[in-house]
């Protein structure tokens, strides 16, 4: 499903982009669709899987903090790269934008459908959840501290960049588990009706990755930059997607609860539980506030390096899940 999606949204925007040049003119139009569909798809999908969470379930891990770390590590130190003085070198700006790029795949947030191919994988749920909601405070926190330094913009300060940053994050992904938090309290009948819809949070998100994709597309068409240099740009998302599911996966596979498993086969279920939950943690992004970030807070052309970053890490995902699906059908 997820190539279908992704080849479709591609597929959408190109037969759009080659069209006689009357038709472009519902371009703006299309543009307000999906700038409206989109939201409403994400909160959907949000909603139904935050239903199927307990809230005191909801709650910090270790393993929490070390991907805190790297996230936010990592990010920090290439942000003192460029204040450095990386401009100045020969070449300084197409470095600086291939910095930036890293920099995006690295502080970019948990997607917000990551929850669902978590459960789609065997991992866990709610401490994906988790880490979404610490990984977008951080996030908050940690762009507007570098942005006045990498990139001065006039007004666009600190508390201008996190009530920016807040203004996204708060509609898409703390609205979805107040509503549902209020119907599993106030309306428990609905709340068991909800639960029979497991799945369908996995169908919504793929009609929101049809039109992702063709988001990602449109901006890498809109680009004007040499090819040389998008190469780049592809070559910095592959390693950034490639070292955070690695990195999560490495983080989850050492954690260690900290009571001690009845068996071991419950500790070999529990290691693997959290391998999924760690990696999907650090390696699925929500491009789509990627490429927001990109062109908001970062040198404009950087806002492509999320929609490359989308193609690595749902190409992963669709591996990863017909490797499951297979495991599940595989004669005992």
């Amino acid at each position: 499903m997820l190539p279908i999606a992704m080849v479709t949204g591609a597929s959408l925007y190109l037969i759009y982009h080659f069209l006689p040049e009357p038709v472009h003119r519902i371009g703006p139009f299309l543009d307000n669709v999906v700038s409206v569909l989109q939201p409403l798809l994400i909160f959907s999908m949000l909603f139904l899987t935050f239903c199927g969470i307990e809230p005191r379930d909801l709650k910090p891990h270790r393993w929490h903090w070390w991907l805190l770390l790297i996230q936010g590590g990592l990010f920090s130190l290439l942000g003192l790269v460029v204040i450095w003085g990386l401009r100045n070198l020969p070449d300084g700006q197409d470095c600086a934008i291939l910095v930036e790029s890293a920099m995006l795949c690295l502080i970019c947030p948990t997607a917000t459908a990551a929850a669902v191919v978590t459960r789609k994988l065997g991992g866990d749920m709610a401490g994906i959840t988790t880490y979404t909601i610490l990984i977008n405070m951080l996030t908050a926190v940690l762009v507007p501290l570098f942005v006045p330094l990498i990139r001065p913009v006039d007004g666009v300060d600190f508390f201008a960049a996190f009530s920016m940053i807040l203004a996204k994050v708060f509609p898409l992904l703390i609205m979805p588990c107040l509503c549902a938090w209020l119907v599993r309290y106030m309306f428990p009948r609905l709340h068991r009706r909800l639960l029979d819809f497991a799945d369908m949070p996995f169908y919504i998100w793929a009609v929101a990755l049809t039109l992702a994709i063709a988001v990602s597309v449109r901006y890498l068409m809109a680009s004007t930059l040499g090819l040389g240099l998008i190469a780049g740009m592809a070559a910095v998302s592959l390693i950034s997607c490639v070292f955070q599911f690695m990195a999560g996966r490495y983080v989850g596979s050492r954690y260690r609860p900290r009571r001690k498993e009845v068996s071991q086969e419950a500790a070999r279920r529990g290691r693997l539980v959290r391998t999924i939950t760690a990696g999907q943690s650090l390696g699925q992004k929500n491009t789509v506030f990627a490429i927001w970030m990109g062109y908001t807070f970062m040198t404009p052309e950087t806002a492509i390096v999320g929609g490359l970053y989308s193609i690595w890490h749902n190409i992963y995902n669709s591996w990863q899940l017909r490797r499951a699906e297979e495991q599940i059908n595989k004669p005992s």
